[in-house]
């Protein structure tokens, strides 16, 4: 780019070299997610009781999760066994895509964990990688250190943040 201004070309050096971007936010979940949490269906949030909490499970409008994913937890203190959170899932799964019990950052380590080990990381051999640091979705710690693990033993080096202020982490 010439500019009669400056009398000199300036040239975009992070547009013209071989650094690869990998930004994790692209392998967020596109479906909507959804947290039940059932504290309110317990006595005073701490007891279950069998009958008023199967009766709460069966009113519940369950559609409005379709083809969703939906965190099943408890907030407050109680003890909730087993059976509670399977029964929800009985009625759940009918129109979820996935439901799992735990909070969101659950259910985000698990997108992850799975979209990094399917990652078909061939064509960053040899290339010099940045893992891109800001998101505007939940990425969990996580999902950067299985990163690194899946992309370390293929690139030339890898690098955090953006092309223009980034922390070295490796280096072949």
């Amino acid at each position: 780019m010439a500019t009669e201004e400056f009398g000199y070309e300036i040239k975009n050096r992070v547009a013209n070299s071989k650094l690869k971007t990998f930004d994790l936010e692209t392998l967020y979940p596109k479906e909507p997610t959804f947290q039940l949490d059932i504290k309110d269906w317990l006595l005073e949030e701490l007891v279950l009781q069998e009958n008023k909490f199967r009766e709460h499970a069966k009113a519940h409008d369950w559609s409005k999760y379709k083809d969703a994913n939906l965190c099943l937890h408890c907030s407050s203190e109680a003890i909730i066994p087993a059976w509670a959170y399977m029964l929800l899932t009985t009625y759940a799964s009918e129109f979820t895509k996935l439901t799992i019990v735990g909070t969101l950052d659950t259910l985000n380590t698990l997108f992850f964990n799975e979209a990094i080990s399917n990652l078909d990381v061939s064509s960053y051999k040899d290339a010099p990688v940045i893992v891109k640091g800001c998101s505007n979705k939940p990425v969990p710690q996580n999902a950067y250190v299985l990163l690194i693990q899946k992309l370390q033993p293929v690139v030339k080096s890898l690098m955090f943040g953006e092309a223009c202020s980034s922390v070295p982490l490796y280096k072949k």
